[in-house]
């Protein structure tokens, strides 16, 4: 009942987060400071993972070095799993996401303005186009290449998306492994189940230097066996 109400307060608090913290980055994206905007999501996101008493695992940090801009390729369990990489990678990160997301008012303006890269499977080449723009101007960039949350437990097979962008922009693809956020805040969940433990696991980057457009598809696997060898299905 104790972990109950945690999780009920948590979760109500993590909303009136999101609108506060929203209203105030969406005036910065409307100023055109994006730079701006990434840091009031990282303190959002730190406030949402603080309140819900999640403790966060990151290894393989030492790959993320000196890199640069890359692309960022993971699998995708849970919204924690965006509230983690928000608050704890280094850099500047920018997400690929579903169209839907642009709908919602104030978070899809401000992501939009800020330079997150929005997917209309419609408009598939303008979004592409978006991104490596996106990727050119300086930004790392975090694709779940699985398509859309999956809680369980499992890492589904990957889309081409990723390996296409960094093979475009030159970028490196670096695997990462998110575990444990399905089991405390699964799709469809309305409440957080609080004081929990999840990891992030950064692998070695791929180079994509020389490859082309043909190499997708086996880069896209490489990156799927690497990521699925980084995740753990206890945590």
């Amino acid at each position: 009942m104790l972990e109950f109400l945690w999780g009920a307060i948590a979760t109500a608090l993590s909303v009136l987060y999101t609108a506060i913290f929203g209203l105030m980055a969406a005036c910065a994206a409307m100023l055109g400071r994006p730079h701006a905007v990434s840091l009031i999501t990282r303190l959002w996101a730190r406030f949402i993972l603080t309140t819900c008493g999640v403790k966060v695992t990151i290894a393989g940090l030492e790959h993320l070095a000196g890199l640069g801009p890359c692309v960022l390729v993971s699998n995708h369990q849970s919204f924690f799993d965006i509230f983690a990489i928000c608050a704890l990678l280094p850099g500047d990160p920018r997400f690929v996401a579903k169209q839907e997301l642009g709908k919602i008012p104030v978070i899809g303006y401000t992501m939009r303005r800020g330079g997150h890269i929005m997917i209309d499977r419609a408009q598939g080449g303008q979004a592409i186009r978006r991104a490596v723009k996106i990727a050119r101007a300086g930004y790392s960039i975090v694709v779940f290449a699985e398509g859309t949350r999956f809680s369980d437990n499992r890492v589904h097979p990957f889309n081409d998306g990723a390996a296409w962008l960094a093979i475009a922009t030159g970028r490196k693809c670096v695997p990462m492994a998110v575990s444990g956020t399905a089991g405390f805040f699964p799709r469809g969940a309305r409440v957080v189940r609080p004081g929990r433990r999840m990891r992030i696991d950064i692998g070695a980057p791929i180079d994509t230097a020389g490859m082309r457009s043909a190499d997708r598809e086996p880069m896209t696997r490489e990156l799927e066996a690497r990521v699925r060898a980084l995740f753990r299905s206890e945590v």
